[in-house]
């Protein structure tokens, strides 16, 4: 591919230089063919108009030796006319051909007319006038051989066209080598990159549409290599968390086959094993509402719904979760209406609460408040739990990731809650930020528009 993109702008280059050169040579021709008849026929005629002035000043003798010896012969060929048709010819022809003069323009000559043609077209300039001399009146007739001017300029144009073709060529050559070296090294990080290396510099520092190419090239294979490392932290991730409770699943049902098991031992380890399949189960239900909503397989079920009275009915049914804890809720709800999926946005508020509960001390106090501007409606939920590290808060909305590793045993999760809000939110056409420090508590800040959101 790369060779013919190579020819082919080669040829491109070469078909349009001689295309342009053809058509501009015969443009230029017809554009100037009309001036340069012109400037030939007055020469013609001021030089007429002297050898007829010297015919009638000189005796005919005279005169005939003054004329066979001018210098314009080169360029012109003279003929005189008897009344008897002979003629007698004044410079050399040099292998160009004579044009014929009818009786009616010698006629015309010799009653006093003037004769004027160009038989040959733009080479050749016929001029009859009348000489009037001792021996009666003659026709003269003068005729301009090649131009010397016109020949110079086709032999000129003819030479700067030939010039103009090889040396465009060859810097055609020199410069589609340059063109063709980043498309070379595109191609080639291309079947890099379809290898699974992503480590490929292109080094095109060029500015023009290769280089903007190249940088969009760049960006794309970053991408790219972010999305695969997202694909085997996935992978790791899911293997890890599927691992662990099949693990205790299996452990506890190869300890169930001991004969002399307790009854209350069996009934513990079945206990373990049917929490370990929930949790198995729970994770499953996860990724496949997370995969729903990132393929939008599930379309959305947009109503108007009172925001506050929503939040209200999720706090009242996280109740067993915050009263046997002792956790507090303050409300500052101001009452606003918004166009949203009902079920979306009631999973993105149970599972920011959730956490709150989760990871807030006992006793905490759990602060949600509602502000609307004109567009937008702002929704801050903060707890007094453990908080987020600053490094950790720049991935919570990952998948499995768990920000409080050193109590992902003590509390049930398995990473997803976070994910799957910041998809409905992202579907909403909203935003979710979070605000934290390490024992300091944790703030999520959700905005979503009031107007219908815009199906994608």
């Amino acid at each position: 591919m790369i060779r013919s993109l190579y020819i082919r702008v080669v040829l491109t280059f070469l078909v349009s230089v001689i295309a342009g050169t053809i058509i501009s040579f015969f443009m230029s021709t017809w554009i100037f063919e009309d001036k340069l008849n012109q400037n030939a026929q007055i020469n013609l005629r001021n030089f007429g108009q002297d050898i007829v002035q010297i015919y009638k000043t000189l005796p005919l003798r005279e005169a005939d030796s003054f004329v066979s010896g001018m210098k314009q012969l080169d360029s012109y060929h003279i003929r005189i006319y008897e009344t008897t048709g002979q003629f007698q010819s004044y410079g050399k022809l040099n292998g160009h051909k004579s044009a014929t003069v009818t009786k009616e323009q010698l006629k015309k000559v010799l009653d006093g007319g003037v004769v004027q043609d160009t038989p040959n077209g733009i080479a050749t300039v016929l001029l009859g006038l009348p000489i009037k001399t001792e021996m009666g009146t003659k026709a003269m007739f003068l005729e301009t051989l090649a131009p010397p001017s016109a020949s110079f300029v086709v032999k000129w144009a003819s030479i700067f066209a030939i010039c103009s073709l090889i040396v465009g060529s060859l810097l055609i050559l020199v410069a589609s080598i340059f063109l063709v070296r980043p498309i070379k090294k595109l191609t080639k990080a291309t079947k890099r990159i379809a290898a699974g290396d992503f480590n490929v510099k292109l080094n095109i520092k060029q500015t023009s549409e290769l280089g903007t190419l190249a940088r969009s090239f760049e960006e794309m294979m970053h991408d790219l290599q972010q999305l695969e490392q997202m694909r085997r932290e996935f992978v790791a991730n899911v293997s890890h968390e599927v691992q662990s409770p099949i693990t205790s699943i299996s452990g506890y049902a190869q300890a169930l086959k001991q004969v002399n098991l307790a009854d209350d031992e069996r009934s513990r380890y079945l206990d373990i094993i049917i929490a370990e399949a929930k949790r198995m189960s729970k994770m499953s239900d996860s990724l496949l509402k997370l995969s729903m909503l990132e393929s939008q397989s599930q379309q959305q079920r947009l109503v108007t719904l009172s925001l506050d009275e929503q939040i209200r009915r999720v706090i009242v049914a996280l109740q067993p979760q915050w009263s046997a804890r002792n956790i507090h809720f303050e409300l500052d709800l101001q009452t606003v209406k918004v166009m949203a999926d009902h079920d979306q946005l009631n999973q993105v508020w149970t599972n920011i609460l959730s956490n709150g509960i989760k990871f807030s001390k006992d006793g905490g106090v759990i602060n949600v408040a509602i502000k609307q501007d004109i567009k937008n409606v702002t929704v801050r939920i903060s707890d007094t739990g453990i908080g987020i590290s600053l490094e950790d808060q720049k991935r919570i909305f990952e998948r499995f990731f768990k920000a409080d590793r050193s109590h992902s045993r003590k509390h049930d999760g398995s990473g997803m809650g976070l994910a799957i809000v910041k998809q409905i939110v992202s579907l909403h056409q909203g935003d979710i930020r979070v605000e934290s420090e390490p024992g300091q508590g944790t703030t999520f800040i959700v905005t979503l528009p009031i107007t219908t959101p815009t199906v994608s």
